[in-house]
């Protein structure tokens, strides 16, 4: 099963797809220097599969990877980030 990870900027998410099927995505709201991820959407045919691990992870490197920080107003990427301490320094100081 092929996994795809894009920044759907038009539509201000990332998007996750397996085999071409939008199965869920994390929507931010942009910032200079911060992005705000605010609400996560897993397509129910994809729950308890993973997808919304692998969808934070692509979100969150692809921020990393700008320079960019976060803030997880989505208590679903705050709790997944919690959970993950490599990931901790991305989130923005408030």
């Amino acid at each position: 099963m092929s996994t795809e990870i894009t920044d759907n900027a038009e539509k201000n998410r990332y998007e996750i797809r397996l085999d071409g099927d939008l199965a869920g995505f994390v929507e931010y709201e942009p910032g200079e220097n911060t992005v705000v991820l605010v609400h996560t959407e897993v397509d129910s045919a994809f729950e308890g599969k993973g997808v919304g691990s692998s969808l934070a992870r692509g979100a969150l490197d692809d921020i990393r990877g700008k320079g960019r920080s976060v803030d997880p107003v989505c208590p679903f990427i705050k709790k997944w980030i919690e959970k993950h301490p490599d990931y901790q320094d991305l989130v923005a100081a408030s």
